[in-house]
């Protein structure tokens, strides 16, 4: 009979599938350019609401769409951004802009700081596990490399229910409406109560690393209900002005 392997290379042999043939851990899946997904959020663990999210993702076009629907809500918010950091957001009756320090996520948005945490069955899927600066963490599945779902440290999880490479909207679609551009003060405050900042927040997770270590305590702040009136002083490269635009918004985002 031949010689049992020792414990030792039993082991090994049972984690080399967690890691690349040189030992490497794997590193995340970008992006296909274009895609259409159907994502289910759940924000029920911070205080939020359950909503579906039609995600189109457009690079070569330097644009991002989520359009929201909300449980039980008939009238759905549009979330339309573009490369130069600039978003809408409208439903039927209103609108408010809003300007990111960054703009579309780049398809290769984690390969910078994303830390490898191993694997997990994860809504029924074997998935690749990483976290970048314990802010998201992004579950990808093993075989078909499609996103299964991210978490934000707020509680928020977000479900990809379909992922569909290649899938385009029209672009009478993306057009912001002609109220997005008459006097913002004229707007009701309606959308300020119900911006999605999903795209917000996965901008965000796009900074470096340095950038983002002394921004997390302002987040952080951020992520509580504000009075009225007060203001943001957020300095940071990458985060700052998210912040700011946030609190003097009264954005209650951990209910978001």
């Amino acid at each position: 009979m031949p010689p049992r392997p020792s414990l030792q290379l039993r082991l090994l042999l049972l984690l080399l599938p967690l890691f690349g043939g040189d030992g490497a851990p794997p590193a995340p899946t970008p992006w296909p350019e274009r895609f259409h997904a159907v994502v289910f959020t759940n924000q029920t663990e911070s205080g939020g609401l359950l909503q579906l999210t039609d995600l189109y993702y457009d690079w070569p076009g330097g644009r991002n769409l989520n359009l929201n629907r909300r449980q039980l809500s008939g009238d759905p918010l549009y979330d339309v951004e573009w490369n130069n950091g600039t978003s809408y957001y409208f439903d039927s009756a209103s609108c408010r802009t809003m300007r990111f320090p960054v703009g579309v996520l780049p398809p290769d948005w984690l390969a910078d700081g994303a830390v490898y945490l191993g694997r997990d069955k994860v809504d029924g899927f074997d998935c690749h596990i990483w976290t970048k600066v314990d802010f998201i963490w992004y579950y990808e599945d093993i075989v078909t490399h499609r996103p299964v779902r991210w978490n934000f440290y707020t509680g928020m999880q977000q479900h990809v229910m379909s992922f569909e490479v290649g899938g385009e909207l029209e672009d009478s679609k993306w057009q912001a409406p002609a109220y997005c551009f008459s006097d913002q003060d004229a707007a009701t405050d309606k959308i300020a109560d119900e911006v999605d900042v999903m795209s917000g927040l996965l901008s965000w997770s796009s900074c470096k690393p340095e950038e983002v270590s002394h921004e997390i305590n302002l987040i952080t702040l951020a992520f509580y209900p504000v009075d009225s009136g007060s203001t943001g002083t957020g300095t940071g490269v990458c985060g700052s002005v998210l912040i700011t635009e946030a609190v003097s918004w009264s954005l209650p985002l951990g209910v978001l």
